[in-house]
């Protein structure tokens, strides 16, 4: 297979059909994006990395950091970790407060943000320096130090945070929030604030493509079976309430953010990230969810 080609073809293909959405601008820095940036990085399970347009930008990768926070933090708690948070599709917007008073305090699944902010507030649990160690992990993950925390972003989110304030208040209510609320919340605010480019990104998610194993940090991240409950729920839960329609389109284990980032993974092939700024209403980017369909359907192979 040359996905140097395949991906250059699909690159052509998304570029020729001049898509459009919106760019996050309820995050004002994000906001100041230049919508038009459009890139993809592949990365097999030898380490080689093929990319294509502006897969060397660093991008706001937003929620998807979750994949990250919860893979710290999974084996840590066994199954005391899925009394406090389950793993369904939500079908709701991924900040409903009417969703988690309806549930009692337990959130759909961990990658929207009630579920995310459990998840966080466990981490503060465990780790005694969150964002540090946070950031290690995923510089571990890709074998290089590449994170960086844009503190305008997070500043920028922290000053208009009063939705996720109130989700987090609402677990609180409901017993299930251990740490300080503003401690954890900036926690959160830092890990969604990360700036990566696609080839970081496609290489931080390599591991879930290779049983748990990443070959840039040398060493077992997950064991097999935890590696495969992560990308079960990326693929019920990875992309907001349009996860149903990503798996029926594209049919990969991923993970989606605001800033127009998507990871994703083919397991026993390869890692993918793919960034264009502009969204859909369900807060997915336009191009590079049309990138993934049209790689699948290139690909003489699929997860199904």
């Amino acid at each position: 297979m040359d996905y140097q080609q395949l991906i250059e073809e699909v690159y052509q293909e998304v570029q020729s059909e001049n898509l459009k959405g919106k760019v996050a601008d309820y995050i004002p820095e994000i906001a100041n994006v230049d919508p038009n940036q459009f890139g993809i990085a592949l990365v097999d399970l030898k380490g080689n990395v093929y990319g294509v347009g502006d897969h060397q930008v660093p991008f706001s990768i937003q929620s998807i950091s979750k994949v990250h926070t919860l893979t710290m933090v999974f084996h840590r708690f066994n199954s005391k970790l899925w009394t406090r948070v389950n793993v369904e599709p939500s079908g709701d917007p991924f900040n409903s407060i009417a969703q988690l008073e309806y549930e009692k305090g337990i959130p759909r699944n961990p990658f929207i943000n009630a579920g995310a902010l459990v998840i966080t507030d466990a981490l503060c649990s465990k780790f005694e320096n969150p964002i540090d160690q946070i950031t290690d992990f995923i510089n571990e993950l890709t074998g290089e130090s590449c994170v960086k925390i844009n503190a305008d972003v997070k500043n920028s989110e922290m000053a208009h945070g009063e939705r996720n304030t109130a989700l987090a208040y609402f677990l609180k209510s409901f017993k299930n929030f251990d740490n300080p609320i503003d401690e954890v919340l900036e926690v959160y605010f830092s890990h969604c604030a990360m700036e990566m480019s696609c080839v970081d990104l496609a290489k931080s998610f390599s591991f879930l493509a290779n049983d748990g194993y990443s070959i840039f940090a040398n060493r077992q991240i997950l064991s097999e079976s935890h590696a495969r409950r992560v990308n079960a729920v990326m693929l019920t839960c990875g992309f907001y309430d349009e996860a149903g329609e990503f798996a029926f389109r594209v049919g990969m284990p991923g993970k989606s953010g605001v800033g127009g980032g998507v990871a994703a993974v083919m397991p026993h092939k390869f890692s993918i990230a793919v960034w264009s700024p502009e969204l859909n209403e369900k807060g997915n980017s336009v191009k590079s969810i049309r990138a993934l369909e049209l790689l699948t359907d290139k690909l003489a192979f699929s997860l199904f």
